[in-house]
């Protein structure tokens, strides 16, 4: 498994490390409605799913606006899916706040399904580790950076030339 900090403290993530190659696993999260979201719900589509401890912290913020703007560029075929533990209110909110209407906020909170599945879980502070993934159409991933320092930023431009290299 990956290691992480947090704040240069080290952290213990929960659940198994995702390989590029492998199937994606399944999970459960909540939309802002409080409906449940599955993998299986984005079929079809290629997924970059970004992983971030909390919506209401600089980094966070910029990464799910970095991704929100940038999902202009894809069409129809791409969905961007931003996962965290902040409840689904909070999640509605900080979209509603910073015009964040390309991407699909998602919350992990209740039962840490996708954090477990994707082992993205600090097990000390109850958060996701900051990570991103991305899994094409046949629910392959062919994408993962887990980021070493949960305060630091991913890096977006690999990020989004892996989503890119499966839309030509």
């Amino acid at each position: 498994m990956a290691q992480i900090t947090f704040k240069n403290n080290p952290v213990t993530l929960v659940g198994k490390e995702i390989v590029v190659g492998e199937k994606a696993p399944k999970f459960t999260v909540l939309a802002n409605d409080m409906s449940p979201v599955t993998l299986q719900d984005s079929a079809g589509k290629i997924r970059l799913i970004s992983v971030v401890p909390s919506l209401d912290t600089g980094v966070c913020s910029i990464q799910t606006n970095k991704f929100n703007e940038s999902a202009a560029s894809f069409g129809e075929d791409v969905v961007i899916l931003t996962v965290s533990v902040d409840l689904p209110f909070a999640q509605k909110r900080w979209c509603g706040a910073n015009a964040a209407d390309a991407i699909q906020t998602l919350s992990d909170h209740r039962d840490l399904s996708f954090g477990e599945a994707y082992g993205v879980v600090m097990k000390e502070l109850r958060l996701l580790a900051r990570a991103i993934f991305v899994v094409d159409k046949n629910d392959v991933v062919t994408y993962v950076e887990y980021v070493k320092e949960g305060t630091d930023h991913p890096d977006y431009e690999k990020a989004l030339e892996a989503v890119k290299s499966l839309t030509e």
